[in-house]
């Protein structure tokens, strides 16, 4: 048999009863020998593949809807539709599967669904009659709510009462029936119409959604459901004056397509009846209204269509929305519509939705948005908020590539992110409504798992650390210059809260972007002032962001926090509580287990030496004992070893608030013999030799002298120059080992001018900018093997975390390089 094709949407009906769309393709009967059946295909408009094979059963219920729809289950939960382009193409479809299943293609389903063997048995032995309907006159209206209550359980009789409903245009010609009942206030006609309608939405038959939803019938059959029984005359809804009066259709920019505006009116009528007129539905009628929802969802996705094919529509609403002479109240509309426009694409499926949303980008939504996001009005700027919404929860992406490539046209308080940043900042909403949904919005933006490549994430991560993240932490900044929070109301401690977990997030999903700025721009420090707060959730909230510093096991961190007393304030502030039994209380003590279970070797020891007189006398839970218990199995450990060691572990103990030995390098260097670790590079074997114990020793002197009492926190700026120092150091002393493995590592990478570029070398702060935080693009001064000073790019880190010791071991079986030079060992810093 000859296929004929004709043009069609695959739908399948989700979980949620939300049609998905399977794609665009041609359909055609034919007879297929591996299912030995005439089957439906349908192959794929783009690349001809095979989208749908099915096979057309005898038993299965194919339904025609809307003259251009057919619909049918395939097993218990899988409902398929076919929409055709042309109608033509429908019918000529629907006769083969009647021709198939030997059914009349007069009728618009196929099959019986039948509830029981029984009643299918009965109704087959009765030959099922058709329904005869009453006359449609006043006196009659009890016999036909009757009639309609009485089909409504058995399939077979909803069947044939909607097909009597449509072939009689019935439901017109009640509508003369409920004007003669309503002039006359005769109350029982009118609860019986409403008996009958509500019946007939319960058929569940699309032409019957067709024959009362039409433009001059809607109306009528919403008043028919005002009248709704056992409700008292007095407080019956006026759903009609609503719709009238109440409701206006705003046409801000004209349309010129009739069609698409019946569409619009249509759509929100029978949404309206939907969701406002109609009764809910019982769990057993709540399948029964599906087709209801169908004919919405259809409707707007043809109205997001019609929209988007109408380039001249879109481009006037931009031009309007950009242009500064728009007044406020036609700004508010066209965001309002805006709004409504994208709501109405979440009904879209994901390839039609990709496309809306690349539209709207190339006709500059987010420009656009630029400016309405910083209106003072509430309206436009909570609409704006729920439009930028929608397009990063969709793509996040394509928001992100918009914001980056900014940063080379436009100033930092331009950008969009920091658009987005200070209106969170600057909410004016006592509960800070928009400021929550802007930092959901920052969290997508922020966050690498949808970032694409590790290219992309290490781009947008610079730019948003150089050009956004002061905007994000001013306000902390602002609010912690002194021991406590500068600034107590609910407002500033709910944005402080806010900003603090997104601090939190990138902690723990940014690696070493957000190490260089809280090590040198001491965040934790002023993150903690807030642990005086008397807002107890402010106060949790910069406990959070301790422990996922410490819950990191990072000695870069561990380092810092010992050096800073960084404890300090969590144990005042566990004193302060006093052994309540609260979420504070359980906080701490969950963070000091932690250091236990996990054995974070250096903190458990600067703990129990600083604060062990303290955290001794709490006796209501077992962990301070136990973690002075582990603290004296690492020292008995270290006497087992030898008196040699002990130095070194009395180190990394920082008995003067001193860390463990390297721990300032992370996971660089470690001190050799420290709690017997092996002290290493991160992914380099090798212990420490004699230049480097004695660097440490030099450096533990200088902390010596540094330390203030015993309960002191360290200065910062003591802090900062003191790291400063270490990173010179520990450059020098590379290079000197450099020297000595001459011919035994790689070929170096030599930079445009021939100078050497150690790559991953720690950097000095610019002299432009001497509190600024360590960047990829930091020029330091190291020596080279061969005398002279040479200037080289390194960052704290420039390697992804991805990079696999593999690679490692191929660089140590490297050649020379051109020159002769051998390449220094590369010190890998953690992330």
């Amino acid at each position: 048999m000859a296929d004929t094709r004709r043009r069609v949407k695959l739908y399948a009906l989700n979980a949620d009863r939300q049609w998905d769309d399977r794609g665009t393709g041609h359909v055609s009967s034919s007879y297929v020998e591996r299912l030995k059946a005439m089957s439906l295909l349908v192959r794929a408009e783009s690349d001809g593949s095979l989208l749908l094979e099915s096979k057309i059963q005898q038993d299965t219920a194919y339904q025609k809807q809307q003259e251009t729809l057919i619909v049918w289950s395939e097993g218990d939960n899988y409902d398929l539709a076919l929409s055709f382009q042309e109608k033509a193409g429908c019918d000529e479809i629907w006769e083969k599967i009647c021709q198939v299943q030997g059914k009349d293609p007069s009728v618009d389903i196929t099959q019986d669904v039948v509830e029981s063997e029984d009643e299918h048995l009965e109704e087959v032995g009765d030959g099922m009659p058709p329904v005869e309907l009453p006359p449609c006159e006043t006196q009659r209206l009890g016999e036909v709510a009757s009639l309609v209550q009485s089909c409504l359980p058995s399939p077979v009789r909803r069947d044939k009462l909607a097909t009597a409903l449509e072939e009689q245009d019935y439901i017109r010609r009640l509508l003369p029936v409920f004007h003669t009942c309503e002039d006359l206030d005769y109350r029982e006609g009118l609860y019986q119409l409403y008996d009958i309608f509500k019946g007939i939405f319960l058929l569940n038959k699309n032409a019957l959604f067709d024959a009362m939803f039409a433009e001059d019938a809607i109306l009528d059959v919403v008043g028919i459901l005002e009248y709704e029984p056992g409700c008292p005359a007095g407080q019956r809804r006026r759903h009609r004056d609503y719709l009238r009066q109440v409701s206006r259709f705003r046409e801000v920019i004209p349309l010129g397509n009739p069609e698409l505006l019946a569409k619009i009116h249509q759509t929100y009528r029978v949404q309206y009846i939907q969701d406002v007129v109609l009764p809910t539905p019982s769990v057993f009628e709540e399948n029964m209204l599906s087709t209801l929802s169908s004919f919405i969802f259809f409707n707007k996705a043809d109205i997001v269509s019609m929209l988007q094919e109408d380039e001249k529509f879109l481009s006037e609403l931009f031009a309007q929305l950009t242009d500064e002479a728009t007044d406020d109240d036609k700004r508010r509309d066209l965001v309002l519509f805006l709004k409504e426009f994208c709501t109405f694409s979440q009904t879209l499926q994901p390839q039609c939705r990709e496309s809306f949303f690349k539209t709207l980008s190339s006709l500059g939504i987010l420009q656009a948005l630029e400016i309405t996001l910083g209106m003072e009005d509430v309206v436009i700027k909570t609409a704006s908020i729920d439009i930028l919404s929608y397009l990063v929860d969709y793509s996040p992406s394509m928001v992100r590539e918009y914001a980056f490539q900014q940063s080379n046209v436009q100033d930092d308080d331009q950008l969009l992110i920091n658009i987005i940043i200070e209106q969170m900042i600057c909410d004016p909403d006592p509960d800070l409504g928009g400021a929550v949904q802007l930092s959901g919005i920052l969290r997508l933006l922020l966050d690498p798992e949808n970032m694409l490549s590790l290219d992309t994430k290490s781009e947008f991560l610079n730019f948003f650390y150089k050009h956004c993240m002061h905007v994000l932490i001013a306000p902390v900044l602002a609010n912690t210059t002194g021991d406590a929070p500068s600034k107590e109301t609910s407002q500033t401690a709910q944005l402080l809260s806010l900003i603090v977990e997104l601090l939190s997030f990138c902690v723990e999903h940014h690696s070493y972007h957000i190490k260089n700025y809280v090590l040198h721009k001491d965040l934790l420090r002023r993150v903690l002032v807030l642990m005086r707060s008397k807002f107890t959730f402010l106060v949790l909230c910069a406990l959070r962001f301790m422990r996922r510093i410490v819950g990191l096991k990072d000695e870069f961190y561990n380092r810092y926090i010992i050096n800073g007393n960084l404890f300090g304030p969590v144990v005042d502030a566990f004193r302060q509580n006093n052994g309540r039994y609260n979420l504070l209380d359980s906080a701490v003590l969950e963070l000091f287990e932690f250091i236990r279970v996990d054995d974070v070797k250096s903190l458990c020891l600067h703990v129990v030496e600083r604060y062990g007189k303290v955290l001794d006398k709490v006796d209501y839970v077992q962990t301070f004992k136990s973690l002075r218990l582990r603290y004296e199995q690492h020292q008995e450990r270290v006497r087992e070893r030898g008196p040699s060691l002990e130095g070194s572990i009395l180190r990394g103990a920082g008995g003067g608030g001193g860390g463990m030995p390297g721990a300032a390098l992370g996971p660089a260097v470690v001190g050799a013999g420290a709690l017997g670790a092996a002290a290493r590079f991160r992914r380099d074997p090798r212990q420490l030799e004699e230049d480097e114990e004695m660097w440490f020793n030099e450096e533990e002197e200088e902390e010596e002298e540094l330390e203030g009492p015993p309960g002191a926190v360290a200065p910062a700026d003591s802090f900062s120059r003191r790291l400063d120092a270490e990173f010179d150091q520990l450059g020098k002393i590379l290079d000197k080992k450099a020297q000595e493995r001459e011919g035994k590592e790689n070929v170096r990478t030599l930079n445009r001018s021939g100078s050497p570029v150690l790559n991953n070398s720690a950097g000095r702060r610019s002299p432009s900018n001497p509190a600024g935080p360590l960047s990829p693009t930091t020029v330091v001064e190291v020596k080279s093997p061969t005398g002279p000073l040479q200037q080289r790019k390194g960052g704290l880190v420039d390697y992804p975390d991805e990079d696999s010791d593999e690679e490692e071991e191929e660089e140590d079986d490297g050649s020379m390089t051109t020159g002769g030079l051998p390449s220094p060992k590369r010190a890998r810093l953690s992330s």
